[in-house]
C-alpha cells in the first residue's frame, strides 16, 4: 500500500517534495493533473533521489524514470499523463512494477466517477 501525498494545486505540484530530507518506504507524492498532456518534472530543491511513474487517464503507467537529486533536468511523460507518482528512487524496480501495468486506487474527480 502506497501512502500518497496528493499535489492537487499548481503551488502544490510546483513544490512537489522539495526540501524533504527523506521519504518512508512506502510513501511518495501523487500528482493529479487536470488533463492528460506530455507533463514534465524536474528535481530542482530536492535533496533526496526519485522514481516517477506517469500515469494515463485509465491507471496504465506509461513510463518509469529514475531521478537525481537536485538536478535541474526535465523528465518528461512519453505519451499524455494524467498523474505522477514519485517514489524513493528504485521503489518501481524493486517491486517489479512497469511500465503497461495499472495502477489501482488513483484519486479520481468527479467527471471521471
Amino acid at each position: 500500500m502506497v501512502d500518497a501525498e496528493l499535489a492537487l494545486t499548481a503551488e502544490a505540484r510546483q513544490r512537489g517534495l522539495m526540501f524533504r530530507e527523506s521519504l518512508a518506504e512506502n510513501q511518495g507524492m501523487m500528482f493529479q493533473f487536470a488533463h492528460a498532456d506530455h507533463y514534465c518534472m524536474w528535481m530542482k530543491n530536492t535533496l533526496i533521489p526519485l522514481s516517477i511513474a506517469f500515469i494515463d487517464e485509465q491507471g496504465k503507467i506509461i513510463n518509469i524514470e529514475e531521478m537525481k537529486a537536485h538536478s535541474e533536468e526535465t523528465t518528461c511523460a512519453k505519451n499524455k499523463a494524467r498523474y505522477a507518482l514519485e517514489m524513493n528512487t528504485g521503489w518501481y524496480q524493486q517491486r517489479q512494477i512497469k511500465a503497461g501495468q495499472y495502477i489501482q486506487g488513483l484519486p479520481l474527480d468527479s467527471n471521471q466517477q
